[in-house]
């Protein structure tokens, strides 16, 4: 998974990029700081694969992974190369989800490039320049399409009235993730890359003093939260300052630390969490002496499919998977005693892998 992280320049992006993939990333207080997108990896905590080498020992271990990116900081006139619009423009297309960054909170220490704190129209102004951005792809794609009917195919009839209806919805101002499609609908724009098809979340950026109480207290969390249900986005409060002072932490400090400002769980933790629900991700595992390994799926992946994660041969020659629930696992103590109770089960090639599942494929090329 491949997350943008975006904003308008002094939101903070820079501060929770180095907080989260702890990359030492440059910030400061200047509009183009960051010029090159920086690029960090992060590995997925999961207590089920703590509990699972604890088990086998193994020789190996890995875990999921995210790649962040921070890319220059936004501003208006961005679609037309003002700043640095293009090269932020480009590197954005790559990612499957955008982390959009937020200022909700005062400082008059940190400027802000319209002057004042305002999130929503601070999203506006970015969501305006991807938005002017998608138009001009839209319309090369519609004449593409224009020129695919003048040869006398029908069928692309539909398309180009879907994509004119599209075109409208961007000319107003809103952006295409808002707008309701089909699964053809979808399909058309597979090859388009649309900004404002990239599924969002919005990282409202709050203040060290604002943070345990800022879901009911501060008022431009509120507006982001309403703004973000209005087109099905999902919303996360961070303080990227306490980020910062997280990442400088051993996992004993870090949960004292949080435990200490009443919040279950650093913000990311939260943001993991939240991108695996806005991609529809899940995770199942594999295990044994080798390699204990997490492996990142679509939601409702058949078992073959699963196995083709692993390796294409596995799913050409998929036989079944051998499936034991993570819990029952844990309950047994032992993949031998899950067996024995009838707890391991052996699935076919319609079977849907479900979170958490632990899984030997059969396979035979």
């Amino acid at each position: 998974m491949k997350l943008g992280i975006v904003g308008l320049p002094n939101v903070g992006k820079s501060t929770l990029f180095n907080a989260i993939t702890q990359a030492g990333a440059e910030s400061a207080n200047y509009p183009f700081c960051t010029i090159e997108p920086n690029v960090g990896t992060v590995l997925v905590p999961d207590y089920r694969i703590d509990e699972l080498v604890k088990m086998h020992q193994p020789d190996k271990v890995t875990y999921a992974t995210i790649e962040f990116v921070d890319i220059a900081g936004l501003v208006k006139g961005a679609s037309k190369g003002e700043g640095l619009g293009n090269k932020f423009l480009s590197n954005i297309r790559e990612v499957d989800a955008v982390v959009h960054v937020v200022r909700a909170f005062e400082d008059p220490n940190i400027v802000h490039v319209e002057g004042s704190v305002d999130p929503i129209r601070d999203i506006e102004t970015i969501n305006l320049e991807l938005i002017l951005s998608d138009l001009e792809i839209l319309d090369r794609r519609i004449d593409k399409t224009k020129k695919a009917l003048k040869g006398g195919d029908k069928k692309f009839q539909e398309q180009l009235d879907f994509l004119e209806r599209l075109h409208e919805t961007l000319e107003n101002g809103k952006t295409a993730r808002s707008m309701e499609m089909s699964d053809d609908e979808r399909q058309w724009l597979s090859d388009v890359s649309l900004l404002t098809l990239k599924p969002v979340i919005y990282a409202a950026n709050v203040s060290e003093d604002d943070y345990s109480n800022a879901e009911t207290q501060n008022p431009w969390v509120q507006k982001i939260r309403e703004f973000a249900a209005a087109e099905k986005s999902e919303v996360m409060v961070i303080s990227a300052r306490i980020e910062e002072e997280i990442a400088a932490l051993d996992p004993e400090e870090k949960q004292l630390f949080l435990d200490e400002l009443g919040v279950a769980e650093s913000g990311l933790d939260k943001l993991i969490k939240a991108s695996y629900k806005l991609l529809g991700l899940i995770s199942y595992l594999t295990a044994g002496k080798p390699e204990v390994r997490a492996w990142t799926i679509q939601k409702g992946t058949k078992a073959p499919q699963a196995a083709g994660k692993i390796h294409t041969d596995f799913e050409r020659g998929f036989i079944r998977a051998e499936v034991v629930a993570f819990d029952d696992l844990m309950a047994c103590g032992s993949m031998a005693a899950a067996k024995e109770k009838g707890l391991v089960r052996s699935e076919g090639k319609d079977y849907v892998v479900k979170d958490g599942d632990i899984i030997l494929f059969r396979f035979n090329v």
